[in-house]
């Protein structure tokens, strides 16, 4: 069994910075894919930025490039989002995701992947 829990979530003023963290349970996060999607307000969730089980490969969306960066520790399981220049439009739950299917791809597709965590508010006040 598979559990992941994010934290790190909050308010912050835009052009502020915050860093998610997402600990995962279980034997697979190794070799797993890892993901950060979110989800604003009457939108669809999107993949904000992912990497593969190495950090080899890193996807960011356009909307956050050179802002956002992920990063892992394989040793503590985790996986984590470092977030700076926050805009307004960053506002949205933050869901971390784990996925087995591929390894060395990064999908968008949110059924490719097998776990999910309950997910972080992030609110950027401007």
């Amino acid at each position: 069994q598979v559990q992941l829990v994010e934290s790190g979530g909050g308010l912050v003023q835009a052009g502020g910075s915050l860093r998610l963290s997402c600990v995962v349970s279980g034997r697979t996060f190794s070799r797993a894919v890892m993901a950060w999607f979110r989800q604003a307000p009457g939108k669809a969730r999107e993949l904000a930025a992912g990497t593969t089980w190495n950090g080899a490969i890193t996807y960011y969306a356009d909307s956050v490039k050179g802002r956002f960066t992920i990063s892992r520790d394989n040793a503590k399981n985790t996986v984590y989002l470092q977030m700076n220049s926050l805009k307004p439009e960053d506002t949205a739950v933050y869901y971390c995701a784990h996925s087995v299917r591929y390894s060395d791809y990064i999908s968008i597709r949110l059924s490719d992947y097998d776990y999910w965590g309950p997910g972080t508010q992030v609110t950027v006040s401007s």
